[in-house]
């Protein structure tokens, strides 16, 4: 009986072990931005930030889309647009002189928490999906970590 649970247990480390060279596609979903704004997801960190996938918003939904790497045996997901200590991951988006729009009012980032992202969704999931309101409530880009956030999809 010992026999049969420690190979299924190590049937399951093997399997999750395989990870190693999955990349999971996010996609985040910036919902209904004031229009005007311009918006870009930050790859890198430190100096070596760029600024990539800008668009200028009119009101309508925002769509980014990238990949992460997969740490081997957990949900730790890694690359250049991941950011933070690996309990805490997230990625930002810039928002106006962030990305370059000199004319903007605004210089924000809004923070997209990585949280929730379990390695049974990675498993059976190669995109994952997330929306996150783009207006706050006052009628500016929302900033900051996303409050109240729904999770990914």
């Amino acid at each position: 009986m010992f026999a049969l649970l420690r190979t299924r247990v190590k049937e399951r480390l093997s399997a999750r072990l395989n990870l190693m060279d999955v990349e999971l596609t996010l996609r985040i979903i910036l919902e209904t931005p004031p229009s005007g704004v311009d918006f870009a997801l930050q790859k890198g960190r430190g100096n070596s930030v760029e600024v990539v996938q800008k668009q200028r918003s009119t009101g309508k939904d925002l769509n980014f889309e990238f990949t992460a790497r997969v740490k081997p045996g957990t949900a730790t997901l890694l690359g250049p647009f991941v950011q933070g200590p690996p309990t805490e991951r997230f990625v930002y988006i810039g928002i106006g002189t962030c990305v370059g729009q000199a004319d903007s009012p605004w210089t924000r980032r809004l923070k997209v928490p990585l949280r929730g992202i379990t390695v049974q969704m990675i498993e059976s999931q190669k995109l994952l999906e997330a929306r996150v309101p783009g207006t706050d409530k006052k009628g500016e880009p929302t900033c900051a970590t996303v409050k109240p956030f729904a999770g990914w999809h």
